[in-house]
């Protein structure tokens, strides 16, 4: 049980960490290139560079940035608002790196099967492809107008089902709706500037599956956030010149438009870290190369930060790799109570066998004979309840999420009906042992008939209890894969323990005198 236990709780938290990583590289690509405010300019040509790599399988910019969304709700003039994280993106390159086309949440059911398990009132079932392209291009078809995407947690107009989906409540289905979002234009000097704004229709809405990017993240067109933060290409003017007529200088250049962000996806096999290294190599040529070039309006920054994606999810990932850590090191502490379990069962046992030990030891048998018959069977139980533990703990976990489903329902009639019949029959047997006046008989009864009772009780008062409720957790499904590596470190820990459990009583019955054994007796 102590194994079964173990090998359980450590598999579903390795299954947590698991799945947190996936959607976390789903999110941000293999690779970050990151720099500050000013952003990097020449990004198209250094997006050429990094897509004719061997092993990069996509490359995107982007600009991360922080505003304000105004939202349509309440009615009336006071609207809500709210902060956001800002991704200016390239849709299209972005599906080629992340998992955005794929997040998209509103998209009509892929057939009757889907569309019949869905609610009556999911507007899903209503919806055309047409919501997906404007998802997919941010951009609303019909009008032609830029889109904004948010994440499926930005508004309070969606609420999360105990399966997973989402329906609108107070009536706002965010697509079709428009919210103005305000950008503050920062220049490299730190110095801000008049804020911006701009009203976008929602195309869609995004479910990454992460809390906290969904509750955050909104998406717009790459051209868009760069000109409200006024990073995209403009005119470059000679101020040391006398200006004409008008009061205007002489325009001598333009400078490049900016990205504060590229995101770059290995191909299959590559290592993220592998990929950082080479990365970092090119954006150093590249930077020479453009600083070099006396003929461009910008340099590239000096320094730039490339990190992998675990290093960028650090504050997502790290937490829960420690809580798992911790859980490990406080469920070692089994190991001790299966220890002291077997020296306590085996202290006993040669405590009442003394005589056979001192026969065994008159007849010849050595001290380390003795010794090794205890080891030996402290070794076995070690070895049928490590397995019997490993293989409870497999048919738990792969039938978890079928266990949690069972508790979450009512208890069915029959199982409860039963209960109370079985109830009833240890009520007789208490009567009956009453009647006969045995203690001991008594005393079972009335433990089985309380045990039942309240087992009974509990059965049919019972109404379904989610303990991993969709609704408020952000993973719609219970991990049900065996940490197989926890799963044997703790097997043979438990061998181990029981055999030193054992050594302890071993050692005392291989220190029995033959001779005062044989008194004993």
């Amino acid at each position: 049980m102590c194994v079964a236990m173990v090998v359980t709780v450590v598999s579903v938290m390795t299954g947590f960490l698991d799945m947190l990583k996936s959607s976390g590289r789903q999110i941000v690509g293999d690779v970050i290139v990151s720099s500050g405010i000013a952003g990097m300019p020449y990004s198209d040509e250094f997006l050429v560079d990094l897509k004719g790599m061997t092993d990069v399988q996509g490359a995107t910019p982007l600009i991360d940035t922080i505003g304000l969304l105004r939202m349509p709700y309440p009615r009336g003039n006071m609207k809500e608002v709210t902060h956001v994280q800002v991704w200016a993106v390239d849709p299209l390159s972005l599906a080629t790196v992340t998992d955005y086309a794929n997040d998209l949440y509103w998209k009509p059911p892929t057939d009757a099967a889907a569309a019949k398990a869905m609610s009556s009132e999911d507007p899903r079932k209503t919806l055309t492809e047409g919501i997906v392209t404007d998802g997919k291009t941010l951009t609303q078809t019909r009008t032609g107008t830029p889109g904004i995407a948010l994440g499926m947690h930005v508004s309070i107009g969606n609420e999360r089902q105990k399966d997973g989906s989402y329906l609108p409540r107070y009536g706002w289905f965010m697509p079709g709706n428009d919210v103005t979002l305000t950008v503050v234009p920062v220049s490299s000097q730190g110095k801000i500037a008049e804020p911006r704004e701009q009203i976008f229709p929602v195309v869609n809405e995004v479910q990454t599956g992460i809390y906290e990017v969904d509750h955050l993240r909104v998406y717009i067109p790459l051209t868009e956030g760069q000109r409200l933060l006024r990073l995209d290409e403009a005119p470059l003017y000679d101020l040391n010149a006398e200006p004409d007529a008008q009061g205007r200088y002489p325009v001598i250049g333009k400078t490049p438009a900016r990205v504060t962000k590229i995101l770059v996806r290995a191909k299959p096999g590559v290592s993220a870290n592998a990929l950082r290294d080479q990365v970092e190599t090119a954006y150093e040529s590249f930077a020479k190369r453009i600083n070099e070039d006396h003929t461009r309006t910008a340099s590239m920054p000096e320094f730039v930060n490339v990190l992998t994606w675990e290093q960028q999810l650090r504050d997502l990932i790290a937490p829960v790799e420690k809580e798992r850590e911790m859980m490990r090191v406080l469920f070692s502490l089994i190991y001790l109570v299966c220890a002291g379990l077997i020296l306590s069962i085996f202290w006993s046992i040669v405590v009442e066998k003394t005589r056979d030990i001192g026969i065994l030891r008159s007849v010849g048998a050595s001290r380390l004979g003795v010794m090794w018959i205890f080891l030996r069977y402290g070794f076995i139980i070690g070895v049928f309840g490590s397995g019997l533990g490993v293989l409870l703990a497999w048919l738990v976990i792969r039938n978890i999420n079928a266990i949690h489903q069972a508790i979450g329902s009512d208890a069915p009639p029959i199982i409860w009906i039963g209960s109370f019949v079985l109830t009833g029959l240890c009520a007789m047997g208490l009567v009956y042992s009453i009647w006969r006046g045995r203690l001991l008989r008594i005393l079972l009864w009335l433990l089985g008939t309380m045990v039942m009772g309240l087992i009974a009780t509990g059965l049919a008062l019972h109404h379904g209890t989610l303990i991993w409720d969709p609704s408020v957790y952000y993973f719609t499904i219970v991990p049900d894969q065996v940490d197989w590596t926890t799963a044997w470190t703790t097997a043979i820990g438990g061998v181990v323990f029981s055999v030193i459990g054992a050594a302890i009583p071993a050692s005392k019955a291989a220190d029995i005198d033959p001779v005062e054994a044989l008194r004993y007796g």
